[in-house]
């Protein structure tokens, strides 16, 4: 499907910010970017010399041009020059959410004020914002200076932050990303907040020293609309579009005498480029003053596979199956039973353990870390969801193996922080054994798990058979992870070797 996202913002006549920049950015996210202009400003890397704002008729006739054929999956707005363009960009929204057979999804970039410093907006607007515009926003991008001023909230600190995302919401934003790029706290790094209401995400990475700055802000939204559009979650696309303005600083150069605008670059490839997810119990969680967790959780470094071909990967709910796949020359199996007595999985995992020394396979139970230690399995593999009730400490002393679940890219770097054995990304493709809801990941997001976790054996699983299986080793991924195309095959032993032929093993 070929998706179209609009901006609605000025124009940068010196091309770094604005339009040209959304346009640009977008691009390397693979959408359409289509453009209905609010201002042309006269500026040049030294500054803005002049704004010049549309005529509301004439962005109307953009509008009305734009809608009758090329309907937006996502809007990204950017400045808008004073109360009457709010009040019809409003209007406008209003009535594509109300009628359109599927509602645009709406970023606003409130640009009061541009990374050089200039104000590109008239001061009697942010009262039309917060009551014409913040109720039909899905994700509002301030940087800091932006946020003080809509919320009055002096950004001294984490407490602080989170307060002036909770104003915003309150007057009708559904979601908040607080750019941090103004913001030295903690001194040398760059922190970034988002939230939608219900979970937090907190990113940093240290400072990247250019003065070649102008337009992180257009693009960051830009890049966010751009994900969203592809229907990626939010999480993902707030750390992919820091990841892109990361790269994108990194190879900014000065076209002019004065700032220059960050290069707009790719889809970000290498995990340098990625910020850190900061959580409770790390160093930067630390610095900004997060709840610690229990003393158990933060571990890293835990023990390396001997290869990172993990081969065919089989994935059982009983000590039956667990054998066959193993006496059929499987390597790695994982024995996931949800199910059952104290008693039952004590016995099962300890027979899980013995079968793997038997048949020289590595055996990991998939949740039952405290058994998984007790019977001194090989491995463990936990979802995101666990990380923060396993005691990560014990499993690192006792030796074992951590696999680790992923969905998407911000997950990915999460499990990245704990540095576990392997990483495992899903669903693939759509699975009956669990709801997958929002977690179906596809090979084109494989593609680009692969290369950014290299220095890890890598697994794919959810939803793949003998028919996909070829096509999921293809990526590269070291590791195709089968959950029913064994236990379900009419002749198990032909399915393995199938699968096995199939991903070149």
């Amino acid at each position: 499907m070929n998706q179209v996202v609009w901006t609605i913002a000025g124009s940068d006549s010196g091309g770094g910010a604005g339009i040209q920049a959304d346009i640009k950015a977008m691009q390397s996210f693979g959408v359409h970017g289509c453009t209905a202009i609010t201002a042309l400003t006269a500026q040049n890397s030294l500054g803005v010399e002049s704004l010049n704002p549309i005529s509301t008729e004439v962005i109307e006739s953009q509008l009305l041009a734009l809608a009758s054929d090329m309907k937006a999956s996502v809007i990204k707005i950017g400045m808008l020059a004073n109360v009457q363009q709010i009040q019809l960009i409003s209007e406008h929204i209003k009535h594509y959410q109300a009628t359109w057979p599927t509602p645009p999804l709406v970023v606003y970039d409130p640009v009061a004020i541009a990374s050089s410093g200039d104000l590109l907006t008239e001061e009697d607007t942010v009262s039309a914002i917060k009551e014409c515009l913040l109720p039909l926003v899905d994700v509002i991008t301030p940087n800091t200076h932006e946020t003080q001023l809509l919320t009055g909230v002096y950004l001294i600190g984490p407490s602080a932050v989170i307060e002036a995302a909770e104003k915003l919401q309150s007057w009708g934003a559904k979601a908040v990303v607080i750019k941090g790029g103004h913001w030295d706290y903690p001194s040398g790094y760059c922190i970034d907040y988002c939230t939608d209401g219900d979970n937090e995400y907190w990113l940093g990475n240290e400072k990247i020293a250019t003065p070649h700055s102008h337009g992180t802000g257009c693009s960051m939204a830009s890049v966010i609309a751009a994900c969203l559009a592809k229907q990626y979650p939010l999480k993902d696309a707030f750390i992919l579009a820091k990841a892109y303005i990361n790269q994108g600083l990194k190879a900014a150069v000065r076209y002019g005498e004065g700032i220059g605008p960050v290069a707009q670059t790719c889809f970000p490839e290498k995990i340098d480029d990625y910020p850190q997810v900061i959580e409770a119990g790390s160093w930067l969680g630390d610095e900004l003053d997060f709840d610690a967790p229990n003393e158990f959780t933060m571990a890293a470094n835990f023990a390396a596979c001997e290869s990172k071909q993990l081969g065919l990967y089989a994935v059982v709910d009983t000590i039956d199956w667990l054998e066959k796949c193993l006496a059929q020359g499987i390597k790695t199996v994982q024995l996931r039973i949800k199910q059952g007595s104290e008693a039952e999985l004590d016995t099962a995992v300890a027979a899980a353990v013995t079968l793997g020394q038997k048949y020289e396979g590595n055996v990991y139970i998939n949740d039952h870390w405290q058994l998984a230690i007790k019977h001194g399995a090989y491995g463990v593999h936990l979802g995101q969801e666990d990380l923060l009730e396993a005691n990560l400490v014990a499993i690192k002393e006792a030796g074992l193996h951590l696999g680790l679940s992923t969905h998407g890219f911000y997950e990915m770097l999460r499990a990245h922080n704990y540095r576990p054995s392997y990483m495992a990304f899903g669903a693939i493709y759509p699975t009956t054994t669990k709801d997958m809801t929002g977690q179906i990941q596809g090979l084109e997001k494989l593609k680009h798990f692969v290369p950014l976790m290299k220095d890890y054996p890598t697994v794919a699983i959810g939803g793949i058979d003998l028919t996909r299986a070829s096509e999921v080793a293809a990526t590269g991924v070291g590791s195709v992870a089968v959950v029913r195309a064994i236990t379900e095959a009419d002749d198990y032993q032909q399915a393995i070797a199938d699968l096995q032929s199939a991903i070149g093993q």
